[in-house]
């Protein structure tokens, strides 16, 4: 069966980087759309970043725009989230997700996400 592991997570004060990484197995990462999104505690999650198969097309949340970078190796099979200049808003567990309807809209609907991972926590102190 399909399984995405993240890591990467772990604690930072305000203004530091993070890179989550997301390891697919059994799994034509090519021929998705990946995700990430975020959970905030007691919240619905919210979508942070994707990018499309093929042109590697890619679309932000408004709330990351311009300090976050999603990036692929289809290679590898691995998904990548650069988090640059991180502020406490940005503590949540971080999901890695997939799913075959590769241009369906909108791009970030969590509902039509297949595949998830476990999760990595990200913790901002101020």
């Amino acid at each position: 069966q399909v399984q995405l592991v993240e890591i990467g997570g772990g604690s930072v004060e305000t203004g530091g980087s993070l890179r989550l990484s997301c390891t697919a197995s059994r799994f034509t990462m090519s021929k998705h759309r990946m995700a990430w999104f975020r959970q905030y505690a007691g919240k619905k999650r919210e979508g942070v970043a994707v990018i499309y198969p093929g042109s590697s097309a890619t679309y932000y949340a408004d709330s990351v725009k311009g300090r976050v970078t999603i990036a692929k190796d289809d290679a590898l099979n691995i998904l990548y989230l650069q988090m640059d200049r991180l502020s406490p808003e940005d503590t949540a567990i971080y999901y890695c997700a997939a799913t075959p309807h590769r241009y369906f809209p909108p791009a970030l609907e969590s509902n039509l996400y297949e595949y998830w991972g476990q999760g990595t926590q990200v913790t901002v102190s101020s």
